[in-house]
């Protein structure tokens, strides 16, 4: 059996146990996720209101452009139309960018507030890790004297690396526990602090569709032709499209 000599620095005797490890790679693994995912969801949030907002001033563009065609200068009931829907449209993009805003102040901002939390959490675990390290170094220190014979140097330098070990040992645990117990209530603590913001995006979205079915509702009543199907209005553009097409400037060669 070949020998392996045992790494420099590092400390025969296990400083912490495999059950402590666990437990802390445990609950630092789900702040991790948690980080992870409060961060995706602010993206995904910010992602949606842009689009809500890009949506809506897109159709008050749209009803805008209908409004300075030509034709509403000719034909009155095309004009009553297009007004009707751009003050729809308006409406609507009011009542969005209301629940933007809300959104924006009851969602997005908190989650970010919570996503500036974990660089603190992160650092905190680092200095943890260099404690570990630096207590490592120290408890192998111990050891190499600890092997030796006990001269009269080589006792003054154990005892010198003793007192060397203590507070750094003592800043470890210290690090260490202070971590255990206060990571699993910050894990627990995130329903708390975010179920109010989910209630005011339900409440938001439920605000602002409810607008939209009555705002859509009156525009309904404002342009349905009585006895107009959509079949009967397809086929009355088709035939309108049909008579164009017959015209000789359109005609194939």
């Amino acid at each position: 059996m070949s020998w392996i000599p045992f790494k420099i620095g590092q400390p025969k005797k296990q400083i912490v146990s495999k059950t402590v490890e666990r437990d802390f790679e445990r609950e630092y693994g789900k702040l991790q996720q948690l980080e992870e995912q409060t961060k995706r969801l602010q993206k995904d949030m910010k992602k949606s209101t842009d689009a809500d907002l890009a949506m809506s001033k897109s159709a008050v563009k749209i009803s805008q452009d209908l409004l300075s065609n030509p034709l509403c200068e000719q034909d009155q009931d095309f004009l009553h139309m297009v007004t009707a829907l751009d003050t729809a449209m308006k409406r609507m993009d009011a009542f969005n960018q209301e629940k933007v805003n809300q959104i924006q102040k009851t969602v997005i901002e908190p989650l970010k507030k919570f996503s500036s939390i974990f660089p603190s959490l992160n650092m905190a675990v680092k200095r943890r890790e260099q404690a570990l390290q630096d207590y490592g170094r120290l408890q192998a220190k111990v050891e190499k004297y600890e092997e030796k014979e006990k001269t009269g140097p080589v006792l003054a330098k154990l005892h010198q690396a003793r007192e060397e070990l203590r507070p750094v040992r003592e800043d470890f645990e210290a690090k260490n526990k202070q971590l255990l117990d206060e990571m699993p209530r910050f894990y627990g603590s995130r329903l708390d602090y975010f179920q109010p913001s989910f209630e005011s995006l339900i409440r938001a979205q439920v605000i602002y569709y409810s607008e939209m079915h009555k705002i859509f509702g009156d525009l309904t009543q404002q342009l349905d032709q009585p006895g107009h199907s959509d079949e009967q209005r397809e086929r009355e553009n088709e035939t309108k499209l049909s008579e164009l097409r017959a015209l000789s400037i359109v005609a194939d060669d």
